[in-house]
């Protein structure tokens, strides 16, 4: 599980790297700059080769990638100011180059989900009954020994018709005891089960603690035509944005707590997870995994493209750049709240590891 979930999370976030940078390069040779290095990790270098003006490599530090352009930084004392440098484009050119690897992710996430909408079609939870499909390994439900097929009858005396009636009742009992009845080969079973807590989303975007006992509602397998597929990837890009840009709101708000956030540890559990489940889930997952990228890297925070962005912004207004000590003291800023961030992700990730 250790070894899949490791090569899970090199080949998820390999990946994303790859398809970021690659945005980032492919617009910039085409805007005329001299890429130097296409850089999967970050230093020190593991290996590399040289075609051309580029030199690609593999670095040592995973976390990452970078497009290293001639002329990129303006405080680069070989700049020439030659019509090849990156400094030497207008704003409109470096925009793109910067907005190009966000970009991409969004559009691998598109070209992923509909792939997997095109070959494994979609799993369309049959809500409007009470048959259990998933049930969560060594959770409540899988102790009290109910099975993927059983029918939910009742939650301590009430019956039930749908799958949300049943849960809105198992929802009210937080690590209390329930009385749950089903129907298995058309015998009834009853068990006293105790619930385990965990977390609702609401529709405005907060959440709630609930009681669950760890069952999913069975699926029914619709396949689309290439059309269709393409439709319902479009529809799920638009959701899933809409849903982390909900959550993100949410943080700064604080009607979500920064403890659900996660890390690199969170990922590669996860990525193990899905691997498990099957390629398509996988696959599913970096598309998810995709989009969270793109949007962190256009958010406006000095150091993330989106920074960069609100620099060229300012320049365009202006008419000239920011100086660069100003550039470099909000660069700082920028990188502390990115220092500040990854010590909260780590920090969670390992109180996850000692639940």
């Amino acid at each position: 599980m250790i070894l899949q979930s490791i090569l899970a999370v090199i080949f998820v976030l390999g990946l994303l790297i790859f398809v970021h940078e690659l945005g980032h390069f492919i617009v910039a040779k085409r805007a005329g700059v001299r890429v130097e290095r296409f850089s999967l990790g970050y230093p020190p270098k593991l290996f590399g080769i040289k075609r051309g003006e580029t030199e690609y490599c593999i670095s040592w530090i995973p976390f990452g990638g970078y497009v290293k352009m001639a002329g990129e930084n303006p405080d680069e004392e070989d700049i020439k100011g030659e019509p090849y440098e990156f400094q030497s484009k207008s704003v409109g050119a470096r925009a793109a180059i910067i907005a190009a690897g966000p970009a991409m992710n969004f559009v691998a996430a598109l070209i992923i989900l509909w792939l997997v909408y095109f070959f494994s079609g979609s799993l369309i939870p049959n809500t409007d009954s009470t048959v259990i499909g998933d049930i969560l390994p060594d959770g409540p439900a899988a102790e009290a020994g109910i099975l993927p097929g059983d029918e939910i009858t009742a939650v301590n005396g009430t019956q039930v018709n749908t799958f949300s009636e049943m849960a809105d009742l198992i929802y009210q009992h937080i690590e209390e005891p329930i009385v749950v009845q089903w129907l298995r080969d058309g015998q009834t079973h009853i068990a006293t089960i105790t619930t385990m807590k965990d977390e609702a989303m609401e529709a405005d975007g907060s959440s709630r603690e609930v009681g669950k006992i760890g069952i999913g509602p069975s699926t029914t397998i619709v396949n689309y035509g290439i059309i269709e597929s393409f439709t319902e990837a479009g529809r799920d890009l638009i959701a899933i944005t809409g849903q982390i840009l909900l959550f993100i709101y949410g943080l700064i708000t604080g009607a979500f707590s920064f403890k659900t956030m996660g890390g690199p540890v969170l990922i590669a559990q996860l990525a193990g997870q899905t691997a498990s489940q099957g390629f398509s889930n996988l696959l599913a997952f970096t598309a998810l995994l995709s989009i969270n990228l793109g949007l962190l890297n256009i958010l406006p925070i000095p150091v993330l493209d989106g920074g960069h962005l609100v620099f060229l912004g300012i320049e365009k207004l202006r008419g000239k750049p920011l100086s660069l000590n100003k550039r470099m003291r909000i660069q700082q800023v920028g990188m502390l709240l990115l220092l500040l961030l990854m010590i909260t992700v780590t920090y969670n990730d390992i109180l996850r590891l000692f639940q």
